[in-house]
């Protein structure tokens, strides 16, 4: 199997309609394919019955080199995580234009990483729009319960320290990323939900309109949960589950 038959395989399902959504993103049209991140996680299952793990692996590094946005993100989903060093994911890294590619590369590789915790630390300090949102969007996707990560209360409380520190960002796609985290915290557990409102409290009284902004979107999740039987996470009184089932803290 091919790097070149396999973008093939992509445009064969492309639609305009995928991508005008692409380009609407900041992906420049002649980098976008137009198809579907459904279709893309169908064709990587299709590929990963194919061929070995490790030929995966190689696929998905000749697909981001591709150019094309589904090409990387269907990349991601062929890599092998533990085959991927620091400097494949410095690579990646800086072929992230896009808030969805990020996420998506934080979600489905970087978070199964060792060293996941070093990143986030390496990257909230830094510039770089999509280095930063990673930050954030690692803690999110550590707190789920499909990451399987266990988290001391020493990583919450460096959590809480960094979004608090670094809250004050005027970029969109940084903020979302910031009150993601948040809320991803306050779903984790009834005892971390008290805290997690306390932060979101502080940021929607701050001088600080960015902070306000952070602050002010969390609540509107955190103030919303409720806890089911038999379930550790929270979840919104708005879903079906919490309509029918949830009962309030």
């Amino acid at each position: 199997m091919k790097r070149d038959d396999i973008i093939n395989s992509l445009k064969e399902k492309s639609s305009i309609k995928y991508q005008q959504n692409v380009v609407r993103m900041g992906i420049p049209e002649h980098n976008s394919i137009g198809v579907s991140t459904g279709e893309v996680r169908k064709l990587a299952k299709k590929i990963n019955k194919l061929v070995t793990a490790h030929e995966a692996h190689k696929l998905g590094l000749s697909l981001w080199q591709s150019g094309y946005h589904e090409g990387k993100l269907l990349a991601v989903l062929l890599v092998d995580p533990f085959e991927t060093n620091e400097a494949d994911i410095e690579r990646f890294m800086q072929g992230i234009h896009s808030w969805d590619l990020c996420d998506h590369v934080c979600k489905n590789l970087i978070v199964l990483q060792p060293k996941f915790r070093e990143y986030i630390h390496k990257w909230c300090d830094g510039t770089k729009t999509y280095y930063k949102r990673a930050a954030f969007c690692l803690m999110a996707a550590s707190c789920v319960p499909s990451s399987k990560i266990q988290l001391t209360r020493e990583d919450i409380d460096d959590y809480l320290h960094i979004i608090r520190k670094h809250a004050d960002d005027e970029r969109t796609h940084v903020k979302k990323a910031v009150s993601w985290a948040l809320r991803e915290i306050g779903k984790k557990h009834a005892d971390l939900l008290e805290r997690a409102l306390t932060l979101a409290y502080e940021l929607h009284n701050s001088a600080s309109k960015h902070e306000r902004w952070i602050g002010r979107h969390a609540l509107k999740e955190l103030e919303n949960l409720v806890t089911v039987n038999e379930r550790e996470r929270l979840i919104s009184s708005q879903t079906k589950m919490g309509k029918s089932a949830g009962k309030p803290l």
